[in-house]
C-alpha cells in the first residue's frame, strides 16, 4: 500500500496538472459502483458537477481534492493510480472511475485490485478527527513523540501503524526507522527513553522526506504519471533484506511477524 511519501509523490504530479479544472461529472467504470465510499453515484454528481478544484493536498494516506466547496478524497489503497491519460498497457477493465472535466480533459481512477474509494465530505473534520498527527509538521517534535508513546503499553510496530497515532506511516518506513534507532519492533511504548524517542523522531522525518525527494518506492505495485516508479527503493537499509547483512552491523537482517505484519530486524542492533 502506497504510505506517506508515495501518496505525497501523487499529490505533487497531479497538482498542477488539475487545479483549476471544474468538474463535469464522476462515472464508475465496469459497474463498479462500490469505488463511491460515502454517497451514491447520483449523489456524488449531484455535489461535484460544476465544482472547481481549488488545490490538490494530503492528509495521511489520503488524496484531497480541495474544491469550492466541500473535499474529494481518494485513497488508493493497495494498487490505485490516477492517470491523466490511457496508454495501450491500461486496460479498461482495470479502471473504477473516471472524472471528467469542462476543458474535455480526464482523470482515470485505475486500480487492479478494486480497493481504492472516494469519499466526499462538507469539512475535513471527520478525517482530522480519524487521523493522528502528520509526521513532518512542525507539530510532531521529539517532545510529542516521548510525550505520546508514554501513554501506551503497545508494541512500537502496531503502534506506529496505527494512523490515529500518527498518520501516514506504513511497513516500509516503520521498519526503516526503528532500525535507525535501534529500537525493536516489539518494545512496548511507554519504555522507549527520551533519548530514543528523539532519535526515532529524526529517522521517521529524514526517512519520510528522503523518500519524498526520491519520489517514494516501488517494491511491487507503486507507479505514477507514465509508468513512473520511485527511487529510494535502493536506499533501504532492512526492509525487503532478510538473510542479507545488516549495513550497520554485519548481522544477518531477519524476517518476523509482528503485529500480523511482516516486519524486518536486526537481531543485533534491535534488541529488546
Amino acid at each position: 500500500m502506497p504510505e506517506l511519501p508515495e501518496v505525497e509523490t501523487v499529490v505533487r504530479y497531479v497538482r498542477p496538472k488539475i487545479v483549476g479544472k471544474t468538474i463535469q461529472k464522476v462515472v464508475p467504470q465496469n459497474n463498479y459502483d462500490k469505488v463511491f465510499a460515502t454517497h451514491t453515484v447520483r449523489q456524488f454528481n449531484k455535489l461535484l458537477t460544476g465544482q472547481v478544484i481549488k488545490n490538490v493536498v494530503r492528509r495521511g494516506k489520503f488524496i484531497v481534492f480541495n474544491l469550492d466547496r466541500g473535499h474529494l478524497l481518494i485513497h488508493l489503497r493497495m494498487t490505485g493510480r490516477l492517470l491523466l491519460k490511457l496508454s495501450e498497457d491500461d486496460k479498461p477493465k482495470h479502471l473504477t472511475a473516471i472524472i471528467y472535466f469542462k476543458d474535455k480533459s480526464f482523470l482515470y481512477f485505475k486500480d487492479y485490485r478494486k480497493f481504492g474509494r472516494l469519499y466526499y465530505y462538507d469539512s475535513l473534520d471527520y478525517i482530522n478527527n480519524k487521523l493522528g498527527i502528520e509526521p513532518l509538521s512542525k507539530s510532531f517534535t521529539g517532545d510529542w513523540l516521548f510525550k505520546n508513546l508514554q501513554n501506551y503499553k503497545r508494541q512500537l510496530k502496531p503502534l506506529l501503524l496505527d494512523q490515529s497515532f500518527i498518520a501516514g506511516l506504513g511497513n516500509i518506513y516503520v521498519d526503516e526507522a526503528l532500525w535507525s534507532a535501534k529500537l525493536h519492533p516489539q518494545q512496548i511504548g511507554l519504555s522507549v527513553s527520551r533519548k530514543k524517542a528523539d532519535i526515532l523522531h529524526s529517522a521517521i522525518q529524514r526517512l519520510l522526506q528522503t523518500a519524498i525527494d526520491n519520489q517514494g518506492t516501488t517494491i511491487i505495485n507503486f507507479y505514477f504519471g507514465k509508468g513512473k516508479s520511485g527511487n529510494f527503493r535502493d536506499q533501504l537499509k532492512i526492509f525487503g533484506r532478510q538473510d542479507k547483512d545488516c549495513p550497520r552491523c554485519g548481522t544477518k537482517i531477519e524476517k518476523i511477524r509482528v503485529a500480523q505484519r511482516g516486519t524486518h530486524i536486526c537481531p543485533h542492533c534491535q534488541r529488546i
